[in-house]
């Protein structure tokens, strides 16, 4: 593409109309309106509504919204945004807990949409300004991930395409790529937009058919453009065609076992040994069928996070079932365990509890998720919610990835919200891991959405490595996700289930394995670098104005 066309798709430094003071005034309703919209469209992009296509307004909104404005309208916009997508989006988080920290999180995560809204507007003004947006969106998307306490990366843009032609580049550049191309499509069509407005209202003025002709075709390239980005990713599946769960590697058989809790809320563990019975009772049923010929043999069968809330190492009478277990199906379990110490603290554990030998290897929840197992600053935070004694003992974090021999399989094992951390999947997968497995416990969420969009995020990791997911849940949804992202085996909520699946043990590497990180870094960059490009062109035109 020319250097011209370019500029025709993207848009010029000219772009931006200038605006009084009164004009600004009368234009922020309609921009609110706008960027309301642009939330509540990224909302319906999202498991539970699922319309992933609808993902693109939402940075086609906050593109347009900002488009010439100052940076504190861009603020605001980008809140009203933020807080349109968030505060729906977390509402499982207040479910038991009430509004409190539920608003607290959707407003810190808004924070930072206000941010980027800050920051697109500052860059508008840049030719090839939709460009430089996208980036921002990364950008902003890595920033959310990482701060503060280690971040909380929900509700990301690539998140959202768990069907369509984008899904696919998550093999190239991981979710920030499947972001990146999202936000493009997105702020590609609201230059198209702009520029046929431009077109419409210079219709009537004593303007020369030329420029307006010119307009309508520089409108006509952004849409064609618009339309190439979904057509890239599906060039981009070609390759990836033909996945399926039994190619690629040996196979093992995985059985699952979700065996529920007696009750959904934040007491779901007050019953610690009905919840361990339920997952014994559960894998003696499916020995019954193995014996029976009704299911196949497993050669490893994973529990779900909090399957053992009574430490095994402790209390023996806990050990023995679990033993009792493993024994009847005659393979070794995984199983999610919260364990006593060090010292004062607890951890989210995984064991690898063997019918013969017992309890072997183990993998310690590296990112223990703030505010729910652990709390930072409690006495400050005590100050606002008495919430934070709810979480009595404070969950340690593990410190190496969890790569577990299981069963003659190598099980990438990461627990619960940890899905949603690209480094934590990416380790698992370079120590080795043939297939990745989520022990989850959604018990406290009840019947939201929370677990549909873990699944989703699943589904980003399958297509990410190559990797069959498997997912166990307390109460569910667990499935078996192939390496394309499709769901082949899922359960139903508060409901006790289990089945033996056939799964290949992965050894090949994506393009998004090799080149890890690389590509969020490389778009965070130009996103920062354009702001940068933005703050001294203003610098310069003021100079030049002083002068």
């Amino acid at each position: 593409m020319s250097g011209a066309a370019s500029t025709a798709v993207l848009g010029s430094a000219s772009g931006a109309e200038p605006e009084s003071a009164d004009g600004r005034r009368r234009r922020l309703p309609w921009r609110t309106l706008l960027a309301l919209a642009g939330g509540f469209a990224l909302l319906l992009a999202f498991p539970g509504r699922d319309l992933p296509a609808l993902a693109v307004l939402g940075p086609a909104a906050l593109a347009v919204a900002v488009h010439g404005t100052r940076l504190r309208s861009g603020l605001w916009l980008g809140l009203v945004l933020g807080l349109a997508f968030f505060v729906p989006l977390l509402s499982w988080t207040g479910v038991y807990v009430g509004s409190l920290p539920w608003l607290a999180l959707a407003v810190a995560e808004a924070v930072n949409v206000a941010l980027l809204g800050a920051a697109t507007a500052l860059t508008s003004r840049l030719p090839l300004w939709p460009l430089w947006a996208a980036c921002l969106w990364v950008a902003d998307e890595a920033l959310r991930g990482r701060f503060p306490f280690g971040g909380f990366p929900w509700g990301r843009l690539g998140l959202s395409q768990t069907s369509g032609p984008l899904t696919s580049l998550a093999a190239y550049g991981g979710v920030p790529l499947v972001g990146f191309a999202v936000a493009l499509a997105g702020t590609l069509l609201a230059a198209a937009a702009l520029r046929l407005r431009r077109a419409w209202r210079s219709a009537g003025d004593d303007v020369p058919a030329g420029q307006r002709a010119a307009a309508l075709r520089s409108a006509g390239v952004a849409v064609a453009a618009v339309l190439a980005v979904p057509l890239v990713g599906g060039l981009a599946w070609l390759p990836l065609a033909g996945s399926s769960l039994t190619s690629g590697g040996p196979v093992r058989n995985v059985a699952v076992v979700q065996g529920n809790v007696p009750r959904a809320g934040l007491d779901f563990n007050a019953q610690r040994r009905a919840v361990l019975d339920n997952h014994v009772r559960e894998t003696l049923q499916l020995a019954g069928d193995v014996r029976s010929g009704a299911a196949a043999r497993p050669d490893l069968v994973i529990w779900p996070e909090n399957s053992s809330d009574i430490d095994p190492y402790l209390n023996t009478d806990a050990a023995a079932q679990i033993d009792r277990a493993a024994q009847a199906i005659s393979a070794p379990i995984l199983v999610g365990a919260v364990v006593d110490g060090p010292g004062r603290f607890i951890s989210n554990t995984a064991i690898v509890w063997d019918p013969v030998s017992g309890p072997g290897q183990t993998y310690v929840k590296r990112h223990p998720v703030p505010f729910a197992e652990y709390i930072p600053y409690r006495g400050f935070f005590r100050f606002f919610s008495d919430k934070v004694d709810l979480v009595r003992r404070d969950f340690l974090a593990g410190t190496r990835p969890g790569v577990l021999p299981i069963g003659g399989a190598r099980v990438g094992d990461v627990i619960c919200f940890e899905v949603v951390d690209d480094g934590l999947v990416r380790d698992v997968v370079h120590g080795g891991a043939g297939m990745l497995v989520v022990q989850t416990n959604n018990a406290t969420f009840g019947f939201t959405d929370e677990s549909a969009q873990q699944l989703a995020m699943s589904r980003l990791r399958a297509v990410e490595h190559g990797r069959t997911v498997v997912i166990a849940a307390t109460s569910g949804i667990s499935a078996v996700i192939a390496p394309d992202g499709s769901v082949v085996r899922s359960t139903q909520l508060f409901t006790p289930d289990a089945f033996v699946q056939a799964i290949a043990q992965r050894r090949s590497t994506t393009v998004a394995d090799r080149v890890g990180a690389a590509p969020e870094w490389a778009l965070t960059a130009v996103g920062a670098g354009s702001v940068a490009a933005a703050c001294a062109s203003g610098l310069r035109r003021r100079r030049e104005v002083s002068a």
